[in-house]
């Protein structure tokens, strides 16, 4: 079984991050989809808020799972039995910064795969900083 690793902070998950997940389950047979937790990061939504909404949103899909991280990618990749890491791409500056994270995760397990998707047409403005802005001013 193809099974990737979909990490990210998503506050929120946006319908971008949606589409990368159904453009992904078109190349791998499990999704996990593993929001990450940083006590640096100030978020919008609590890491439970984060998780309970996207687990709702695939609770009749059982090939999309959904866990909290806190730790390295790579490690929440060997505890989930990812061979992949799942990431999207909008533009030239998201290029550069997932290369040097692939980089990284390559050096740290190169039996591990990153596989970026470029952002579907549409979809390469969409962000989760716009979209916590667009909730702020509701």
């Amino acid at each position: 079984m193809k099974k990737a690793l979909f990490p990210g902070s998503f506050d929120p998950f946006t319908q971008g991050h949606h589409r990368l997940v159904m453009r992904g389950l078109a190349l791998f047979d499990h999704i996990v989809i593993a929001v990450g937790v940083n006590s640096e990061k100030h978020y919008m939504l609590s890491a439970q808020d984060r998780v309970e909404a996207i687990r709702q949103r695939y609770l009749d899909n059982p090939a999309v799972e959904v866990v909290a991280f806190s730790d390295m990618t790579i490690d929440c990749c060997h505890r989930v039995g990812a061979q992949f890491i799942l990431r999207g791409v909008r533009n030239e500056q998201d290029m550069l910064y997932e290369q040097t994270i692939a980089e990284v995760n390559c050096h740290l397990d190169p039996a591990i795969e990153t596989v970026l998707l470029i952002a579907e047409p549409g979809m390469k403005d969409v962000s989760s900083t716009l979209e916590r802005e667009k909730l702020l001013h509701k």
